[in-house]
């Protein structure tokens, strides 16, 4: 099966790009908006919406392969590829890319994939974005020239004769931390609620106090809300390093703050992402690792997440390596090909390490539905709800192409 063209269009994603480095010299907030003058170059606002690329492969027989291009809310910031907008990359796709992709035979998708997510031109990587959406439709090409799911071309491929189960889904509530759990409790999501607690004194509190209140709350809110006494979801808290600010990055003063916030957990298991931040890789690592022992030593069956400075492939696996946490987030977009997804995930299991498929709330649900696939053919601890923050359109979107995926593949056995 060849390839016999390509085609761009532009689109959105499901939710916005933020100019970090303005929101972090002060910017103001107008309702959903923010005031001010921007920062980073390429941003016209401080919040715009978010931009994607479809690209799409017409086969031979008329089928159309598809991926998405997309990147993270705060791109062009921490050390990423510029922001990413539509008018500025479909060309690139158009001139660069897709001669070399028309008239090509579809092949395995490892080596297709690797092939294009280490192009160059003029000397420089492609943009990550890039490289995530048209790995994603090289994966769906070769999963249409098999006649197969996509995550049964992973399986094969990169975890060969591993069983397709269902993984583990996380939801995200953004900052209406309430309501939104409301929603997750409903829909019985697995993990949750993520909480963005990205503040010390408005979210936190000085001592931690706020967050244990929540954590409280959220305890009881299941109990009283969810219909059926096994529902046990694990709770998942995001707490952008404000831990580590709050106790001076003290291992010891953080495990006591985590002790009590998995005695408030109580009976549901606990997990916290990004403890602390002492900006530095390898300070990150080595604070993760003393942390996550200090935990284990007591006998907690909390875990950790390791998110901040653990970016990249080789991040994930020094932080593995290193037992800097108990569970990496694999941010998929800033991997840049999708097969350094599958690539991650089988590294984290094979070393011990928990598995997340992360990602962003502003990508789209074609980017969404391929990592799935991959989280499930790897085996992934939990993949992530996504985009958007409104819970409902990423619940839908994961575990409805999950639930398909299960099925067609079943039917297979």
């Amino acid at each position: 099966m060849k390839i016999v063209d390509v085609i761009c269009t532009p689109g959105l994603t499901g939710f916005y790009f933020d100019d970090q480095r303005a929101i972090k010299k002060g910017a103001g907030h107008d309702g959903f908006t923010y005031t001010g003058d921007t920062v980073t170059e390429g941003f016209t606002q401080v919040r715009q919406k978010g931009e994607s690329i479809s690209v799409m492969f017409i086969l031979e027989d008329g089928q159309v392969s598809h991926g998405d291009c997309a990147a993270v809310q705060y791109s062009g910031a921490g050390g990423r590829d510029p922001l990413f907008l539509a008018q500025d990359f479909i060309p690139v796709i158009e001139k660069e890319i897709a001669p070399k992709l028309i008239g090509r035979e579809i092949t395995s998708f490892k080596a297709m994939a690797e092939e294009f997510d280490k192009m160059t031109v003029n000397g420089n990587r492609l943009h990550t974005a890039i490289r995530y959406g048209i790995s994603q439709a090289i994966l769906d090409a070769v999963a249409k020239t098999q006649k197969l799911t996509m995550a049964e071309v992973i399986r094969n491929e990169y975890n060969p004769g591993a069983e397709l189960l269902p993984v583990a889904v996380f939801a995200q509530s953004g900052d209406d931390r309430y309501d939104n759990v409301d929603k997750m409790i409903i829909k019985e999501a697995d993990v949750l609620p993520h909480a963005l607690i990205n503040h010390v004194e408005e979210k936190l509190g000085a001592k931690g106090e706020k967050l244990l209140e929540y954590v409280k709350w959220l305890r009881d809110r299941i109990i009283k809300l969810r219909v059926r006494e096994d529902y046990a979801p694990i709770f998942h808290i995001d707490v952008y390093g404000t831990i580590g600010a709050a106790f001076d990055v003290n291992i010891k003063a953080m495990a006591d703050y985590i002790e009590t916030l998995a005695e408030a957990a109580n009976p549901f298991h606990l997990r916290i992402e990004g403890p602390m931040d002492v900006e530095d890789r390898q300070k990150q690592m080595e604070a993760m690792r003393d942390l996550r022992a200090e935990l284990d030593g007591r006998g907690l069956s909390v875990e950790l997440v390791a998110d901040e400075w653990c970016n990249t492939v080789e991040d994930v696996k020094f932080f593995t390596d290193n037992k800097a946490g108990h569970m990496v987030q694999i941010k998929t977009p800033d991997l840049g090909g999708v097969n350094n997804i599958a690539d991650a995930i089988m590294y984290c299991k094979a070393n011990g390490m928990g598995a997340y498929c992360g990602g962003t709330c502003n990508e789209t649900n074609r980017s969404a539905e391929v990592t799935t696939n991959i989280g499930i053919a790897c085996g992934a601890k939990q993949v992530l709800a996504k985009p958007g923050m409104g819970v409902d359109e990423g619940m839908m979107i994961v575990k409805n192409e999950m639930n398909r995926v299960l099925a067609l593949a079943g039917r297979r056995k």
